[in-house]
């Protein structure tokens, strides 16, 4: 009896596994193949770069000022000295507060990513969804960031879906 209800249970839990569907989709072969996403990469490294500079000019500044004043400092008077250390210092948190207002967790790239992929991502994730709700999907894993995916039938993976979802082809 006991075996009876254990083969039962097997069974049940094997057709209820069963009876769910899933599906993989790949984010980054997806991206690459969304030019607007490659567009807005690019705008961002641009935007990036030429913050990067402008921040990289002030610290230049910063430097040349303190070999100016390792050179003079010998001449320079203690209020001098001291005046001149001063302007120093307030030409690095000029740089570092330029940087945390670019490049801090609430900076400007981060702002302009968000405004610039999270159409992108949602128009993705519609695709996805209808798919799913199309197909009866109760799952779907992106293989890309799943590390602990090892093996995944290529039958399941719908990414190429997707970008037939957007309008793109591969």
């Amino acid at each position: 009896m006991k075996k009876l209800i254990l083969s039962l249970c097997v069974a049940m839990a094997a057709l209820s596994a069963s009876a769910q569907k899933f599906a993989l989709v790949d984010m980054e072969y997806i991206l690459k193949n969304v030019p607007a996403y490659e567009r807005a990469n690019e705008q961002l490294n641009q935007i990036s770069k030429t913050w990067e500079d402008e921040v990289e000019t002030i610290l230049q500044e910063v430097e040349a000022m303190y070999k100016k004043y390792q050179s003079e400092a010998v001449f320079l008077s203690e209020a001098q000295k001291q005046k001149t250390e001063e302007a120093i210092m307030s030409k690095e948190k000029q740089a570092s507060d330029l940087r945390k207002k670019y490049f801090g967790n609430e900076g400007e790239l981060f702002k302009k990513r968000q405004s610039l992929m999270t159409p992108i991502q949602d128009e993705i994730y519609n695709a996805v969804k209808d798919i799913s709700d199309q197909k009866g999907y109760q799952l779907v894993l992106d293989r890309a960031s799943g590390g602990s995916i090892i093996y995944a039938s290529p039958k399941i993976d719908i990414s190429d879906e997707v970008l037939l979802k957007l309008g793109y082809t591969h």
